[in-house]
């Protein structure tokens, strides 16, 4: 029996449609997928190229401002760790073809329960107590070398770690030392990073930072802000030194060690003063929270 041709008609018709459906579902998957696998590389190689143009740009800066830098005098570091750990900001470190930037710093004073100088004069902490201007080199968990600038007058036992740089020149002696060949914020942000990139070990300690040859501290530009917060992985110091805000940075600089969040814009930065806030020091003057 043979089907009327109405029928038929409607069954091819049918068919037409599902198959057109199919093919454009097809390929709207096939663009999306080509879509998606051309967005990724470039935008990844987009990011690699405008970092790099940006490292590049701040490079050249850097160069043109020590051109005219000079090595700090003695003076500059004999005042107390609060008030020299903000002024170490901008600061360059020098190490023969190394040139770093200082971008993160925490302030270490007499009295306070997460200096060294609360073990007194030993064959270690003995730096500490010299007068300001020389290195204070230690190993941390035996492994990792941080870099202290001496603050205050001798026999004072006052301190700056370096926390954080920013690479401004020898960078590939820098990766070599570091071990890695990345050009991101993860190669200098800590302070035991800092001391394998300038290649230091504890015999540099009680090194003079104000004479030329070996590891020297230049001038370098004022930061225009300037973060604060409480210093990083001293649980083991009393409350009040733990919360006090010693911790300084450089605001709007991706060159700074974790935790971040713990940071934020300074009294000083938004008042134009070249002092800590009462706030910032804690409230009790010279001899300090932290």
């Amino acid at each position: 029996m043979k089907r009327p041709q109405r029928f038929k008609r409607l069954l091819k018709s049918d068919k037409t449609i599902e198959t057109s459906e199919s093919n454009e579902y097809h390929k709207a998957r096939t663009a999306l997928s080509s879509k998606s696998s051309t967005i990724k590389p470039k935008t990844k190689v987009k990011a690699q190229s405008q970092f790099r143009t940006q490292f590049d740009s701040i490079s050249i800066t850097h160069h043109l401002f020590l051109e005219e830098s000079t090595i700090l005098p003695p003076d500059f570091f004999q005042i107390d760790a609060l008030e020299l750990a903000p002024l170490l900001l901008g600061k360059y470190l020098r190490r023969d073809d190394v040139v770093l930037q200082i971008t993160e710093v925490e302030a270490y004073r007499p009295n306070d329960s997460a200096c060294h100088g609360r073990f007194g004069v030993t064959a270690r902490t003995a730096p500490v107590f010299g007068p300001g201007g020389h290195a204070y080199v230690y190993l941390c968990y035996g492994l990792h070398t941080m870099l202290n600038v001496v603050a205050d007058k001798e026999g004072i036992g006052a301190a700056v770690l370096i926390r954080s740089c920013a690479p401004v020149s020898g960078l590939e002696t820098i990766q070599q030392r570091r071990g890695m060949a990345s050009e991101k914020p993860v190669l200098l942000s800590g302070p035991g990073k800092i001391g394998q990139a300038l290649g230091i070990s504890t015999e540099w300690s009680n090194h003079p930072l104000f004479t030329p040859g070996g590891l020297e501290l230049l001038d370098g530009p004022k930061p225009e802000k300037i973060l604060i917060g409480p210093r990083v992985g001293i649980e083991y110091a009393s409350p009040e030194h733990v919360s006090a805000l010693w911790r300084f940075a450089i605001a709007d600089t991706p060159w700074i060690s974790a935790p971040k969040n713990t940071l934020r814009p300074s009294e000083a930065s938004i008042t134009g003063s070249e002092e800590p806030s009462m706030e910032d020091k804690g409230g009790e003057g010279k001899k300090g929270v932290d």
